[in-house]
């Protein structure tokens, strides 16, 4: 494969597709400097409200970056994606690795002023678990039971040996939830109480969300903004003017197409890490994809370059697996597969017994993007038809595995053995061929999850379980688009966590 890594280039391709955080709504903050009146640090945020404000509700989409500025989580990940202290300042496994004691921080509180201690941890995982409307219990399936053993002590208690419980139990899955709040889970989902660095003080769906921040967070000596008023975006053809001109100082996912216009207006644009990458899903249980002769000419006509001058402006890089080269789990030697050659593509049909164009199939997707039209040529030009339809509802058929080809681009997870079972496992959400699992994946993926964080072996057991999903006939990956932040010079540099957005030591001057 042919690779091309142009402009962004620059943190050894730890950028990876993240969800454009924009819509096409307008509003207007209240003022239009980064201090009010009152000498106060403000920071205007421009981004797409969630629907959802209680965490387990939410889920483990990108809103979870802005539901955690009023809760705090379990754990945290550091700029090279290990495990961090967060709630918990320490955690410990029983020898068989059958169970994990996270040690919570002392006098830890809720914005209501109810304590954070180990029980309040413990309900709030058996409610991920068991809320009938819960976003992450699929997430939670080692987990069996969960005690509180002190004040501080907090044991989860798992149904196999998972060595990666630290990494999970983070901002995309434990985001702790005031217990009393809890008890009112429609008020909690539109009215959120955590332990973040922030408490809420305005919000008026659809429209705004204002934040103060909160002096009993763990860390509030690293928040050094005092304000934070986070506001539905506008179109992002007038973004960039929004921030120029004062109205928003901060976005998250700027488009590719906007890259040039934030720069030539004096604006800050950086790139941050993403764990995620855009496939192209088959269902190999339907024809023609049950046919693997139709898959290897697929995997063969997709040409990745094309996609990254067509679909991300040349910001992009083509890829092969979902994690960004250098990443732990990123496997060496899986890095040429399926190399693009349409002429290989057409003699394996041709082998196969099909005529050129007899080989017809709908092409379902959720939004009528330019990456589905290149993809559909890209497979015209080696005689498969890819009927387009564009389904409002895509979500529903695609999670029941009706379809027979999508695309899609996930936000990527901490956890890599999380990443490779979404999509290679059995049950896994964004494998299009459940229950099919590439040979030797789930030998490879027990080992991987059975190996400490800290062990020799972790390395070399997460790239052998990459190697034996990347086998899978279900997905092609494509194209890594940078996440694109454009924000206002006043606004200092984010600490470049991958994946997450973090405040923590961010200023804004005047």
């Amino acid at each position: 494969m042919t690779r091309r890594f142009t402009r962004l280039r620059t943190a050894a391709a730890a950028l990876l597709v993240g969800a454009l955080a924009l819509t096409a709504c307008a509003a207007t903050p209240a003022s239009s400097s980064s201090e009010d009146e009152g000498g106060e640090s403000v920071l205007r945020w421009a981004a797409t409200l969630p629907a959802h404000w209680d965490p387990i509700v939410q889920g483990s989409g990108f809103g979870f970056n802005l539901t955690a500025l009023a809760y705090a989580s379990l754990t945290e990940i550091d700029e090279k994606g290990e495990a961090a202290p967060g709630l918990a300042e320490s955690w410990d496994y029983n020898a068989e690795g059958t169970a994990v004691t996270f040690h919570l921080r002392e006098g830890l509180v809720f914005q209501d002023g109810e304590p954070l201690n180990a029980e309040a941890v413990k309900l709030y995982i058996e409610r991920a678990k068991t809320q009938e409307n819960s976003a992450l219990f699929g997430d939670l399936t080692s987990i069996e039971s969960v005690t509180a053993d002190s004040e501080t002590d907090v044991t989860v208690h798992l149904n196999q040996v998972d060595h990666q419980i630290p990494l999970l139990l983070g901002k995309r899955t434990a985001q702790i939830t005031s217990p009393v709040a809890a008890e009112d889970p429609a008020k909690l989902d539109q009215w959120p109480v955590g332990a973040g660095p922030f408490t809420v003080t305005e919000y008026v769906p659809e429209s705004h969300i204002y934040f103060e921040k909160n002096p009993d967070y763990w860390d509030a000596d690293n928040i050094h903004i005092d304000r934070v008023e986070l506001s539905t975006a506008p179109d992002p053809s007038t973004l960039v003017a929004s921030i120029q001109t004062g109205v928003y100082d901060f976005a998250y996912g700027l488009a590719p197409a906007q890259y040039d216009a934030a720069t030539d207006a004096g604006l800050d644009v950086a790139t941050h890490p993403v764990y995620s990458a855009s496939n192209l899903s088959l269902n190999i249980n339907k024809a023609p994809f049950d046919d693997p002769a139709v898959v290897d000419a697929v995997r063969h006509a997709i040409d990745r370059d094309e996609l990254v001058e067509k679909v991300t402006f040349g910001l992009g890089y083509a890829t092969t697996q979902p994690f960004p080269e250098g990443y732990i789990a990123y496997d060496d030697e899986s890095d040429d597969l399926w190399p693009y050659d349409p002429e290989e593509s057409k003699k394996i049909l041709a082998d196969a017994g099909y005529e050129p164009g007899e080989i017809v199939v709908d092409f379902v997707v959720s939004a009528d993007a330019v990456i589905n039209e290149v993809i559909q040529a890209q497979l015209a030009a080696v005689g498969i038809t890819a009927n387009i339809t564009v389904a409002p509802d895509w979500a529903t058929p695609f999670f029941a595995k009706d379809l027979v080809l999508s695309t899609y681009g996930t936000t990527g997870r901490e956890s890599p053995v999380q990443t490779l079972t979404a999509h290679f496992g059995q049950d896994g959400p964004l494998n299009l061929s459940s229950p099919y699992v590439p040979e030797g994946f789930d030998e490879a993926i027990k080992v991987a999850r059975e190996t400490p964080l800290d062990s020799p072996d972790y390395a070399e057991n997460l790239q052998d379980a990459t190697r034996a999903g990347l086998q899978s006939g279900a997905l092609v990956f494509t194209v890594g688009t940078p996440t694109l932040i454009v924000k206002s010079p006043k606004v200092s540099d984010l600490p470049q966590i991958p994946g997450q957005i973090s405040l923590t030591g961010v200023t804004v001057s005047d």
